[in-house]
C-alpha cells in the first residue's frame, strides 16, 4: 500500500479491543469485530498480516477462556483463509462502505459453511439437516452482526490507518511546492 512505515502498534491495538469486546458478558457469540477489523487491515497491512490477525483474534480468546480445542483448527482456518482472500479483495476493490459490506456477506457465509456445518457433525455427531437448521439463525444474525460492523466500523478503521499518512503527504506537497512556508 505505502513504503513508508506501518504502525504496528494500531494493529496491536486492533487486536487487543477485539479481544476485550469478545470478552464481554451476555454478548451474542457471533456479534464480534473480527471480520470487520480484518478486512481494511489486510488491506493496509497486507495478507500475512491480514491472516495472522484473524488467527490470532480465534486463537488468543480460545487460550483466554480456556475453550482451546480441535474446533480451534477449523475457526482459525478459516479466519484466516478469509484474512489472506480479505487482501486480495481489496487489492481489486475501493475501501468503501459497499466494498466491505459484500465482503462481510461472502467472508461470513464462507465462515458459517466451514465452522458451522462441519463441527456440529464432526464432533457433536449431529445429522447433516440438524445442523444446517440450527446453522441458519445463528448465521442470520452473524450476517446481521457483520453487515452493521462492516457499514461503520470497517471504513473508520481504515481511515484510522491511513489518516496520519494523508497528513503527512500534504505536508510533503506543501514543502515541495513552497519549501519557505514550512
Amino acid at each position: 500500500m505505502d513504503s513508508g512505515k506501518k504502525n504496528y502498534f494500531k494493529f496491536t491495538v486492533g487486536l487487543v479491543l477485539c479481544l476485550l469486546v469478545r470478552l464481554l458478558p451476555l454478548r451474542a457469540p457471533n456479534i464480534e469485530p473480527i471480520l470487520a477489523t480484518t478486512m481494511p487491515f489486510s488491506k493496509y497491512y497486507g495478507a500475512l498480516a491480514g491472516f495472522s490477525f484473524a488467527v490470532l483474534s480465534i486463537l488468543l480468546y480460545d487460550v483466554l477462556t480456556g475453550t482451546l480445542g480441535l474446533q480451534t483448527l477449523f475457526t482459525t482456518g478459516a479466519y484466516g483463509v478469509i484474512g489472506f482472500w480479505s487482501a486480495s479483495y481489496f487489492k481489486k476493490h475501493n475501501s468503501d462502505r459497499w466494498s466491505y459490506v459484500r465482503f462481510a456477506i461472502i467472508g461470513t457465509l464462507f465462515f458459517d459453511a466451514v465452522t458451522g456445518l462441519t463441527i456440529g457433525p464432526l464432533f457433536f455427531h449431529q445429522s447433516f439437516l440438524t445442523t444446517l437448521v440450527g446453522q441458519i439463525p445463528f448465521t442470520a444474525l452473524h450476517l446481521l452482526g457483520n453487515i452493521s460492523f462492516a457499514l461503520v466500523l470497517s471504513p473508520a478503521i481504515y481511515k484510522f490507518l491511513i489518516k496520519k499518512r494523508k497528513r503527512k503527504s500534504v505536508v510533503s506537497s506543501i514543502n515541495i511546492l513552497n519549501p519557505k512556508i514550512i
